[in-house]
């Protein structure tokens, strides 16, 4: 968050990256819709001239398949924009195994396409004799799936997870991710995979910033511990955007390494000037917000965009969590709603 105290906001935040590379899942769209306001904010930001990256931890759907989704909803597209997990995974592989090789694939038609993509030959039985077991989300993904999966990896087979997001939004709501599915492996072999391809690893943002040729990127996303984590691990700014999985709530108790560089309700904070945050030993504002510490409480008073009140209360609150303290919010009843955990 922006803490210079008596700055005033400039231009539009996207002004001060060269590039944007954003997640899918709960940033742009939730299952098979567009999330409000993504299309033209997306829209409006390649007009300007930024190149976009579209990074997504879910491994299910091939490059094409995810180019194809955003056409479909309205977003120009194309598959070369795409990375993926899958992708990240496969090349893992490669650069350990030799071409041909069998590798036991738990997952949809995305990782099937990269396996073979890097020269390596996708196979569905242990008793194949893989020589990897690579892992990422797919709908179809059962309980023989993982049975396989357990028999490889315990005869020898290199695992690779291609993430460990727990939970992917749906406009049904918040539904297992592939980190469950591989948890219920590593809880039959008790051990955990050899390699995560997917964020918070570096490569795969690394990759997403080769493609747009930025030097300066912003990282979009909706969740701390894969989105802005990797972020933060590959010295790269971040904006979080409250429309996926992570809330208010659970912003307020992140750890530093889980920490973005921005916040804002939804992707139109792109569009805007980045927020100011006035700072003091004891007390913040942004807006019309004032946020105090009194011992562990952080008292909240003002009017306002919601966002800001929370953009108020961070620095604060992670002061408190920094000094291993847990923070208690004293929020106006108006805010109580909005701020609900996720």
């Amino acid at each position: 968050m922006s803490q210079v105290a008596g700055a005033a906001p400039s231009g539009p935040l996207i002004d001060e990256y060269d590039a944007l590379l954003v997640d899918l899942d709960g940033v742009v769209y939730a299952g098979g819709s567009a999330l409000p306001h993504a299309v033209e904010v997306l829209s409006a930001v390649r007009a300007r001239g930024v190149p976009l990256a579209f990074v997504t931890n879910n491994a299910s759907r091939t490059p094409e398949a995810v180019a194809a989704l955003l056409e479909s909803i309205g977003l120009a597209a194309s598959a070369d924009e795409v990375a993926t997990s899958a992708q990240a995974a496969a090349r893992l592989l490669a650069t350990r195994f030799d071409a041909g090789a069998p590798v036991l694939v738990i997952g949809g038609e995305g990782l099937q396409q990269a396996v073979r993509a890097v020269g390596l030959r996708p196979v569905i039985e242990a008793g194949d004799r893989p020589v990897a077991v690579v892992q990422g989300y797919g709908p179809e993904v059962g309980w023989r799936d993982l049975a396989e999966a357990a028999v490889a990896v315990r005869s020898g087979a290199h695992w690779v997870a291609t993430n460990l997001d727990l939970t992917i939004p749906s406009d049904r709501g918040i539904l297992p991710g592939n980190g469950t599915l591989v948890a219920a492996v590593a809880a039959a072999l008790g051990r955990q995979p050899d390699e995560i391809a997917g964020k918070p690893a570096p490569p795969l943002h690394h990759e997403s910033v080769l493609r747009t040729g930025g030097t300066a990127p912003l990282v979009v996303g909706d969740r701390l511990d894969t989105d802005i984590a990797g972020a933060n691990a590959v010295g790269a700014d971040s904006l979080l955007v409250l429309t996926g999985v992570t809330g208010p709530s659970e912003l307020v108790a992140a750890a530093a390494e889980e920490r973005p560089t921005h916040v804002t309700e939804d992707l139109r904070g792109l569009l805007h000037p980045a927020e100011a945050v006035v700072t003091s030993a004891a007390h913040t504002r942004c807006g019309g917000w004032r946020a105090e510490l009194e011992g562990a409480v952080v008292r909240v008073s003002g009017e306002g965009s919601p966002v800001d009140a929370l953009r108020a209360v961070l620095p604060l609150a992670w002061k408190l969590v920094d000094a291993a303290r847990q923070p208690e919010l004293r929020l106006p009843a108006v805010l109580a709603t909005w701020w609900r955990p996720r």
